[in-house]
């Protein structure tokens, strides 16, 4: 069942061939068909860990989760839940019990609990809105967690399904705000829902709201960063400082009292930018967060700090490392920190002393995340280019590594997948730039292969070694393309300089590093010029538009979710900042705007054009799409668009992603096939 440590680390390391046994080409369907590991939790003890497994049913059209217990030592998991209505599992602090969230009876998500032994689930908490983010309290004696809740509720919970009730019966459809930000990614922020903090105790069962009169937003995207101090009484957590219109946004930290008085103090009052991820010490003494210092860029690094409780006094950790740091946790003896952070198109996992000094590299290869810490031994999950996400053990100074999980073997071995090339590149201006190529199973270098050239959305985000559901480039090789994956300029993980290098002007520089990649790749004997195709997302859309109107080099493009006008991403979910990333706005340095508007070329547009958005895409809105296919076709030229009524910026159902595989493959062999 397990992989060999010296053949797993190679793979991550060199990213060689692998084995030529396999028969199947890989599909969409068999990435709907894996299982999607997650929510690792290990024991106090180190011996045992949680995680969670979710699996897709294709013709049902919609995920089941599961959670696993895994034996830390040998390997062996064993599934303790049925329904496929769990989620988020975590342990009480001796270990001999385990809670997690379920949406049993039809109810949204509340707290169970299992007892050793695994029986049966007793359920914690029955409340009218789902709970999120639950941990156990030290002591072992309440449970915190996270829920949605309507200010006016009062305290009252029966007062609250009186509210939920009125806006469900109300005939009145109508969305009203005075806010700057008043929706975000798929969902309306304006039925006045914000997020706070709870407790449950164990004996009584009595719910505590924690910050009674809050009104404001911990992480837009779900969930809610925070930590309880070894004795129970204080909880850092991460929070939205600024108030109502939400001008802009600016996490801070927050110390918050257990005993339900709603008394906070923040701690990082003076920072503008965010800050992130509290984790107390083992002794309570000192909190580890993350601190952005530049509020606009929201790829500035996060730098990680130490906080004082004592006298309030802070030592940044990794001021003078390029690093972008998430998901640090203390060592048993709090001499070290353990984190992830990107470098060189990995996500690698780190440690450093925390009375400060260099950065040391443990684990470089793949994507890993997760990592947690049991005495002398690391718990993390990693994924490749050629592995699906998966557990993995190892010492503290980075010895014995060893695979603990192997979940999507039985696909694996029957797939042949081609092999993956970590290359440089000469791009703009000289410099440097990384690409990944991913080559068709079976490949030979005396044939002719067309070109697919991927471009990564962000724009400030990176083609990482990684296994990629929505937009698996070994996919796309499988049917025949060489795919080129490069790391353009304004890529992370490769310093901060080189991600803010686009800071005002989003178009020229990753524009020639394309071109240039496109040469690059051109020059190579197998790959035919004339049968190249570019396709991207988001920003990787913006740049396929903006390609249409700067070169016809490519047979074929497509765009999903692409920004096409500037102007309009002044109606996106979040609009702060993007004067100064643009370096204009409508209404100030209007010729710099309109300079990296790829609208404003739509005269030069001739290369054929697959356009792909979702409705509920707030964060690049559907009429960017509708834009741009509408004037391809006004124009007379090839396009061809996929709508999807009930999707967001990312294809999310089975089906739909299927499909989406399906037209996106249809499209390059339209253009590209012989």
């Amino acid at each position: 069942m397990k992989l060999l440590v010296v053949l797993f680390a190679g793979l991550l390391m060199g990213i060689p061939n692998v084995p030529s046994y396999a028969q199947e080409l890989l599909t969409a369907e068999h990435l709907w068909k894996m299982d999607r590991i997650s929510g690792l939790s290990v024991s106090p003890n180190g011996s045992e860990s949680l995680y969670q497994v979710t699996r897709y049913d294709i013709d049902e059209n919609r995920p089941s989760t599961y959670i696993f217990l895994l034996d830390n030592e040998s390997g062996e998991s064993t599934q303790l839940t049925f329904n496929g209505l769990e989620s988020s599992p975590f342990w009480c602090p001796k270990g001999e019990r385990i809670g997690f969230v379920s949406r049993r009876d039809g109810k949204p998500g509340q707290v169970y609990i299992l007892n050793e032994g695994w029986g049966e689930a007793r359920q914690l908490t029955d409340l009218p809105v789902g709970v999120f983010s639950p941990r156990w309290s030290p002591d072992g004696s309440y449970i915190a967690f996270g829920a949605n809740i309507h200010p006016g509720y009062e305290g009252c919970w029966d007062q609250l399904k009186e509210i939920m009730e009125e806006q469900r019966n109300s005939k009145v459809t109508a969305k009203v705000t005075e806010n700057v930000m008043y929706r975000f990614w798929d969902r309306w922020l304006t039925n006045g829902f914000f997020p706070r903090l709870f407790k449950v105790e164990l004996q009584s069962e009595e719910v505590t709201d924690l910050m009674p009169n809050t009104a404001n937003y911990f992480n837009m995207m779900g969930g809610v960063s925070y930590d309880i101090s070894p004795d129970g009484r204080t909880i850092a957590v991460s929070m939205n400082s600024t108030p109502e219109p939400f001008q802009k946004l600016n996490h801070a930290i927050f110390l918050l009292k257990t005993d339900g008085s709603g008394e906070m103090t923040n701690i990082t009052p003076n920072n503008e930018a965010p800050d992130l991820n509290p984790v107390f010490s083992p002794d309570g003494n000192y909190i580890a967060y993350g601190r952005q210092n530049l509020y606009h860029f929201y790829a500035d690094n996060v730098q990680i700090v130490i906080h004082n409780l004592r006298d309030g006094s802070q030592k940044n950790l990794t001021a003078d490392i390029d690093l972008s740091c998430s998901g640090w946790k203390w060592s048993s003896d709090q001499s070290q920190l353990f984190f992830h952070a990107q470098h060189n198109a990995r996500t690698a996992l780190w440690t450093i002393p925390t009375e400060g000094g260099e950065a040391r590299k443990l684990f470089p290869g793949g994507s890993s995340s997760s990592v947690s810490v049991s005495g002398d031994r690391l718990f993390f999950a990693n994924h490749t280019f050629s592995d699906p996400t998966d557990i993995y053990r190892m010492n503290t100074d980075g010895s014995n590594l060893f695979q603990l999980t192997n979940a999507n073997e039985s696909i694996m071995l029957d797939l042949s997948l081609g092999k993956v090339e970590d290359v440089t590149y000469k791009g703009a201006n000289g410099v440097d730039v990384q690409m990944f190529v991913v080559y068709p199973p079976d490949f030979d270098p005396g044939e002719k292969y067309p070109l697919l050239m991927l471009i990564h959305g962000g724009p400030h985000g990176i083609f990482g070694d990684s296994w990629h559901y929505r937009w698996n480039a070994k996919v796309f090789a499988a049917q025949g393309y060489v795919v080129a994956l490069p790391n353009f300029h304004g890529s992370t993980s490769f310093g901060q300089e080189f991600a803010q290098s686009i800071h005002g002007s989003h178009a020229d520089l990753p524009f020639r590093d394309i071109m240039k990649a496109t040469d690059f790749m051109e020059e190579k004997d197998y790959i035919d010029p004339e049968r190249t195709a570019a396709a991207g997302g988001s920003y990787g859309g913006y740049m396929v538009s903006w390609i249409a109107g700067h070169s016809d080099r490519y047979k074929a493009l497509i765009n999903h979710a692409g920004v096409y006008n500037i102007h309009m991403q002044f109606s996106a979910d979040y609009t702060a900042n993007r004067k100064y990333q643009y370096n204009g706005s409508p209404w100030e340095n209007f010729d710099n705007l309109m300079a990296s508007n790829p609208a404003m070329f739509a005269h030069n547009f001739s290369s054929p054009m697959l356009v792909i958005h979702g409705e509920l895409d707030y964060r690049v809105p559907v009429g960017h799409g509708l834009l741009v296919y509408g004037i391809y076709k006004e124009m007379g030229l090839d396009a061809r668009l996929v709508y999807f009524p009930d999707e967001n910026h990312w294809i999310l159902s089975p089906q739909n992603s299927i499909f989406w595989y399906r037209e996106f493959l249809d499209w390059l062999d339209r253009y590209l096939k012989e």
